[in-house]
């Protein structure tokens, strides 16, 4: 997301994840609030480590199957091995991968462990979602991405941290805009289609900061003529089954949706 003054007194999506993935750099407000969403909604943490290896299989996917070389990982959050970097240069030690969050604690472990290899690059910027312009003019990005090259853009549970009031399309449209053909987007995004109203509306109540969507929601912030799905926008569990830890959770206990889609020559 963005630049925002270190209050560990509020909690933040950053932490609280981590908090739920079982890590260690949280505060008291983070994991009240994630304490809170959990007395709502208790497979959470099942959700939380679905999107986490729907990342490591989608990273996959773009670095050995699309040969992807360049990474744009935007709302990374604190670093869980193993990361975007680490998978994209076991397929090649040359790749090259920007990561983009807000957090300074995030800030702070990432500059510290996001180390790649030698032969590639690895750097991160203290950057805003909201502000998708800003990222793609980000020097350390131009240093880092070669934009005229396809590059795996990774929109990982983020956008639903963006009210419709922020427009999300247009941030959405700003990014695709600069990828050539032959690139990948890579979007997960929280969504209660699959669960009873009232546990919805609960639910919603104790996040106070999330906007979930439906996957038809989803898939419409990425209809665009230039974009080709891989397939259907479905559960993060249900992409790449095969490859994933078994047995598989329900679409219900995971609530949340994945969208891998090829970057196509505009034919408007």
């Amino acid at each position: 997301m963005g630049s925002e003054d270190f209050d560990t007194g509020v909690a933040h999506p950053a932490r609280r994840y981590d908090y739920w993935l079982g890590g260690k750099d949280n505060f008291a407000a983070d994991r009240a609030s994630g304490d809170a969403v959990e007395a709502q909604f208790p497979t959470i943490r099942v959700s939380v480590r679905e999107n986490r290896w729907f990342l490591h299989r989608a990273v996959a996917f773009a670095a050995r199957h699309e040969r992807l070389r360049q990474f744009l990982d935007i709302g990374t959050g604190i670093p869980t091995s193993p990361n975007t970097h680490q998978i994209a240069q076991q397929a090649d030690p040359a790749a090259r991968i920007a990561y983009a969050d807000n957090d300074p604690i995030v800030l702070a472990h990432a500059r510290a462990l996001l180390t790649g290899t030698p032969e590639g690059r690895t750097v991160y910027l203290d950057a805003d979602l909201r502000e998708p312009g800003e990222i793609l003019r980000h020097p350390e990005l131009l240093r880092t991405i070669d934009l005229s090259q396809p590059v795996a853009l990774m929109l990982v549970a983020v956008l639903h941290f963006l009210g419709d009031d922020e427009n999300p399309r247009a941030v959405v449209d700003t990014l695709v805009d600069a990828l050539v053909p032959g690139s990948l987007v890579i979007a997960s995004h929280a969504t209660l289609e699959h669960l009873p109203a009232d546990q919805a509306e609960a639910i919603i109540r104790a996040d106070g900061r999330a906007h979930p969507r439906s996957g038809a929601a989803l898939a419409a912030l990425f209809d665009r003529p230039d974009l080709r799905p891989v397939d259907a926008v479905k559960s993060v569990s249900r992409w790449w089954p095969d490859d994933a830890p078994q047995p598989r959770p329900t679409v219900e206990d995971t609530a949340c949706n994945g969208l891998v889609a090829r970057v196509v020559r505009n034919t408007r």
